[in-house]
């Protein structure tokens, strides 16, 4: 079954069995809090279910609690996020320690704010629909584990699945609670305030020309990443065949592993790892004919900026976390480093196809 498609069989074989009016139609809502409190990538993912939430309630405050770096995501996208709430974490998810002492305050001004509906976007719900049950909002919906749906309202919550892509499982839950049917499109909006940091970071000023490669051979996560000298391999080989500039990107945090794929290179690459944002690192990136990276977040951006690129998966779902457009992303599932020939040809189509 076709990527595009499979949300759609999702939709109509649970709208089959629930004929209702909608919660997002039936409840008055004035006051929605959305619980996601995950990185970038994730968040990116969850970008067309929030857009089908303001599509369905255009005049509600929506709410976004996340992790403190979210604050940045719901500006970016304020066109579907009213507001933020910092999410001090929790023991059993392993995104962030948990500020315990910051907890009680928290949930004190969840309750305060008296959420008309609160959606849990975190997971099957074993622990996120606990969080989000002690909101306090007059209704609460989201995904549940199979062996406790018995236990929720069924017009409110369905079974959580991992059989879609994740930005069509998000947008799955929206729909079964009345959102209208939407692309599932990534994006990413560059702002002033990303072209004044770039600019500010010297940056821009070592890329001379529009026609390079970004090279991106981080991740949040380590054992994600692809042997540094396969990223510089691929370099290597698409600066001499398509005389492109490589410019190798990266947070403050990845600088070890840019440094370690230039040091291997023959040709000169443009080391841009440094400790600015995402939106920054954004602005430099869109205007490369091609990304190669990990399965990360900057896969996530790039699908967002319509920038074609090369994702390669070492020990994560490439199905679910996989780019939905499979021409302008082409996806490698490579563990053991032995496909390293597969990235270059995927990278040289598109490179020719984007000349």
């Amino acid at each position: 079954m076709r990527v595009e498609n499979q949300e759609n069989f999702f939709h109509r074989k649970l709208m089959g069995k629930l004929a209702r009016i909608p919660p997002l139609r039936e409840f008055g809502i004035s006051k929605l809090v959305v619980f996601r409190a995950l990185q970038v990538g994730d968040m990116l993912c969850a970008v067309p279910a929030l857009r089908a939430l303001r599509q369905a309630l255009p005049h509600t405050h929506i709410t976004l609690a996340g992790l403190p770096w979210a604050e940045e995501f719901a500006q970016r996208f304020s066109r579907y996020v009213d507001g933020f709430i910092s999410f001090p974490g929790h023991p059993a998810f392993p995104e962030q320690a948990v500020h315990e002492e910051l907890l009680p305050a928290f949930y004190r001004t969840m309750q305060t704010l008296r959420f008309d509906f609160a959606i849990q976007m975190h997971g099957d719900g074993r622990v996120s629909n606990q969080v989000v049950g002690a909101f306090g909002a007059r209704r609460c919906a989201g995904y549940c584990a199979q062996d406790r749906l018995h236990e929720f309202d069924s017009r409110l919550f369905t079974e959580y699945t991992d059989r879609l892509p994740e930005p069509l499982r998000l947008l799955h839950l929206v729909r079964f609670l009345g959102a209208p049917s939407m692309k599932a499109d990534l994006e990413f909006p560059i702002t002033a305030r990303d072209e004044a940091e770039l600019k500010a970071s010297g940056l821009h000023a070592t890329v001379k020309s529009r026609n390079y490669v970004c090279v991106h051979p981080g991740a949040r996560n380590r054992t994600k990443c692809w042997p540094p000298w396969l990223f510089a391999k691929i370099a290597d080989q698409l600066a001499k065949e398509s005389g492109v500039d490589i410019v190798l990107t990266g947070s403050g945090k990845e600088i070890d592993l840019t440094t370690d794929v230039a040091q291997k290179m023959r040709h000169k690459a443009i080391n841009a790892a440094a400790p600015i944002s995402i939106g920054a690192m954004a602005a430099l990136m869109r205007l490369a004919r091609l990304l190669v990276c990990n399965d990360t977040g900057v896969s996530h951006i790039a699908a967002g900026l319509r920038l074609p690129s090369v994702v390669i998966f070492n020990n994560s779902d490439m199905h679910r976390w996989a780019p939905l457009d499979r021409e302008r992303h082409r996806c490698v599932m490579d563990p053991h480093g032995t496909r390293a020939e597969l990235v270059l040809n995927h990278a040289r189509a598109l490179l020719a196809k984007n000349a």
